[in-house]
């Protein structure tokens, strides 16, 4: 069990996280060393500060600090309901949650699909059959603002098959989006929250690089980029509806920090797993994420974000997008895929680990409440 949680190679990562303590009535940070969850508040309050640090992986490897609790006891605590302390978060704080999106041809295709459907996912098959006959299934080889990505783009436009989703995904500008706030990612275990007017819903499973206030990456980490179809599907300016609700980003077990043995290469040569298991009608469905099918290189996503034009003075986490979009029929035909409450959704790759979590309705989570100034008052405690 445990094995499958964290990386494949372990015993070598240097793997840096957040831990709510009841007694300490806030998180703390923590790296994990030999099976042990070690507690390096002692040498850094927040993420953002460990990150900073141009000896972080030696504080990860080497600070001294106390021990927690043993792995075993922390991920058994973070899958309790209610959860126990000491029990995980996202490993991130007052960085800002950013996120990729249309980077994989697959999704483009699947977005301008949401788009001309309306959010009516009965429509999907239909339309997919169409675009595929109009644009081709394969754009995975038009390299984003190309001279054959501009040719595709005036074909496109002089059938009338050109899409904002198109001009993202195929252009030369990225879109890059705010996701959700500083502290409101949920963590390993913990449930993620759907919109409940949402009826055509699904899992992006991503790697996030944890980027600090300079533009260097400094690790990477899995996170569910929570999607809503439908919402988005009728307008892209329901972008914000459709991605930042209460506990609709998750982000875990564990940020691994970049060293000799884990690098942005690793990145790239990714592929990411994904299983949704359902409670209710035992519905399971597999899938895959291939980074090297990737549209856009991590770091020309990390560039587009950060730079002379945009600052981030705390840092930031950017989610590199997905190329899972699921058209696997559940609740009938041509009604493609959608979330039932209660099923487990579970990203992984063996470079990172894995990270699952429960599906249930925002509205009827446990609501979003430290905050910014919950972390100060926690601070002046200290």
């Amino acid at each position: 069990m445990i094995n499958s949680i964290l990386p494949q190679d372990a015993e070598r990562a240097l793997l840096v996280g957040r831990v709510w303590l009841d007694e300490q009535r806030g998180p703390v940070i923590v790296a994990l060393r030999a099976g042990e969850v070690i507690d390096l508040s002692g040498h850094v309050s927040v993420m953002a500060d460990l990150l900073e640090r141009d000896d972080a992986a030696e504080l990860a490897a080497n600070g001294d600090g106390k021990a927690l609790c043993s792995i075993e006891t922390l991920i058994a605590n973070s899958q309790a309901r209610p959860q126990v302390s000491p029990y995980l978060l996202a490993p991130c704080d007052v960085q800002a949650i950013k996120a990729c999106g249309v980077t994989f041809a697959v999704s483009l295709l699947e977005r301008v699909i949401e788009e001309q459907a309306g959010g009516d996912p009965s429509r999907a098959n239909t339309l997919r059959s169409e675009l595929n006959e109009i644009i081709g299934s394969d754009l995975s080889r038009i390299k984003p603002g190309s001279e054959a990505a501009m040719t595709l783009k005036a074909e496109l436009q002089a059938r009338g098959a050109w899409s904002q989703y198109m001009e993202v995904g195929i252009g030369p500008d990225a879109e890059v989006f705010t996701k959700s706030q500083p502290f409101s990612a949920v963590g390993f275990g913990a449930s993620v929250g759907l919109h409940p007017s949402s009826q055509w819903n699904n899992p992006e499973p991503e790697v996030v690089l944890a980027v600090d206030a300079s533009g260097k990456v400094k690790g990477a980490t899995l996170g569910n980029d929570v999607n809503l179809r439908d919402v988005e599907g009728r307008s892209a300016l329901l972008l914000g509806k459709a991605k930042d609700n209460n506990a609709s980003c998750s982000i875990g077990p564990f940020i691994r920090l970049f060293d000799d043995h884990f690098s942005i290469d690793d990145i790239r040569n990714a592929l990411v797993s994904l299983r949704i298991e359902g409670h209710d009608d035992g519905f399971v469905l597999e899938d895959s994420s291939d980074m090297r099918e990737i549209s856009r290189d991590p770091l020309d996503l990390v560039a587009q974000t950060i730079g002379r034009h945009h600052q981030y003075p705390d840092g930031f986490m950017l989610f590199l997008g997905t190329m899972f979009s699921p058209i696997q029929d559940r609740n009938g035909p041509g009604q493609g895929f959608t979330h039932h409450l209660d099923d487990v959704v579970t990203i992984s790759t063996p470079t990172l680990g894995s990270l699952s979590n429960p599906v249930g309705r925002s509205d009827q989570l446990p609501p979003w409440q430290y905050g910014i100034r919950a972390w100060l008052a926690h601070q002046r405690r200290q």
